[in-house]
């Protein structure tokens, strides 16, 4: 049986940071991806509760919605503390003392940046920082300051190649059919669009610009779409439809 140090395993993900900063500092490519919010923290940016509706949708909205009572009129109290539960027997404390201290209308947007910090960097943090390390060797952090979470994801990965059959297949239609003329023109739309326009679609969609490795039925949101006219919604995501003419659609990507 083989046995790895801790050190030694960390020495893997500095390799991989590396790897991915040679590649950008060479103008390469990396076929694959991360999440945005993957992407945030390479840029040394805080991760805030917005960027837990991307990757854990239920989540962002129990906290959102429910548990924190985000509304001035929510009592003092929320029977929480500064704690979160990792199994049965285990409580991880959100900071020093945590247990003893209560959430409170005043201290539920700390409680709420530490819980969503943890949820990122559960079990990783010493691999994330790792990773962080050799990429920041190759590629200064100073050197990303002009850039956002969607500009690194596109540096580092490319456009892709969208299928636009493929993503019409993972689609699902509500209170329309294909043959509804707002489906039609949406497809129309996206098939007018260069490869560019298209990843910022799909970015804009699903939080990425790349279409993951097991094809569209594998997105975040299942490729699912709800079309009811004039807005476009849907659970996960919204944005405006704006019908200039019958046959032309302009999205508000910009």
């Amino acid at each position: 049986m083989c046995f790895i140090s801790l050190q030694e395993h960390l020495s893997y993900f500095h390799f991989v940071g590396r790897i991915m900063g040679m590649a950008v500092f060479h103008g390469h490519y990396i076929d694959g991806g991360f999440t945005l919010p993957f992407y945030k923290q390479l840029l040394g940016k805080p991760i805030t509760l917005d960027d837990m509706e991307s990757v854990d949708p239920d989540l962002h909205n129990s906290l959102k919605n429910s548990c924190l009572y985000l509304d001035d009129s929510a009592p003092q109290s929320y029977h929480l503390n500064f704690t979160t539960v990792v199994s049965k027997i285990i409580q991880h404390e959100l900071k020093p003392n945590g247990k003893s201290i209560p959430v409170t209308q005043d201290t539920k947007k700390e409680y709420v940046r530490l819980y969503v910090n943890w949820r990122f960097l559960r079990g990783i943090e010493a691999q994330f920082l790792a990773l962080q390390k050799g990429f920041n060797e190759v590629i200064p952090q100073h050197l990303l300051k002009a850039f956002d979470e969607k500009e690194l994801e596109l540096i580092v990965c490319g456009l892709g190649k969208i299928d636009i059959n493929d993503w019409k297949s993972n689609t699902r239609l509500k209170h329309c059919t294909p043959d509804s003329n707002i489906v039609k023109w949406f497809w129309k739309a996206v098939e007018s669009f260069d490869e560019e326009r298209r990843a910022r679609l799909l970015q804009f969609v699903t939080g990425s610009s790349r279409v993951p490795l097991q094809a569209t039925n594998a997105f975040p949101i299942n490729g699912v779409f709800q079309i009811s006219g004039f807005p476009l919604t849907n659970l996960n995501f919204s944005f405006s439809v704006f019908l200039v003419e019958k046959n032309r659609i302009s999205f508000g990507l910009d």
